[in-house]
């Protein structure tokens, strides 16, 4: 099961997290805060998954960002690093090439695909057209929710 997932810039910022466990706010940033400097102090030709506590942290880096997920010490890390690449992957098709920038003025849209695929930390979606299928229905509701508010004055 996956534990949280974070995408960190090169420099260290978080671009979006999602704990799939309970945890305190100040623990999110603590580990926030120390899985991140494990991975941006790695090299870039070493191995993409670390034993970290009683977990493994699985990540990969995509143009300036690393998706890291925590998952539990006996689930596989190939999985992991295949959701990863799923992810980024719907990303990808939704915002045409996909950027930092796309995520930082739009991460509510980037919560809206991770939740179409993730729940509660397993993968439910493996099928990318029925993700943007239904990330395309939800922008089509939100259209029209603003067209109704504006129409309505």
């Amino acid at each position: 099961m996956i534990q949280y997932i974070l995408l960190i810039s090169r420099q260290g910022k978080t671009r979006l997290k999602k704990w799939f466990v309970p945890c305190l706010e100040r623990d999110q940033f603590r580990t926030i805060k120390e899985v991140s400097s494990l991975v941006l102090s790695r090299p870039p030709k070493v191995c993409n998954f670390l034993e970290w506590r009683d977990y493994k942290i699985c990540y990969k880096r995509y143009a300036s960002l690393y998706f890291i997920t925590c998952i539990e010490a006996d689930d596989n890390e190939l999985l992991a690093l295949e959701a990863i690449h799923h992810f980024v992957e719907c990303l990808d098709r939704y915002f045409g090439n996909v950027c930092e920038l796309d995520l930082i003025f739009n991460f509510h849209k980037a919560y809206y695909i991770l939740d179409e695929i993730v729940i509660s930390g397993e993968l439910q979606e493996s099928s990318k057209r029925a993700v943007l299928h239904h990330i395309a229905e939800q922008d089509a509701m939100m259209q029209e929710g603003d067209q109704k508010k504006t129409g309505g004055r």
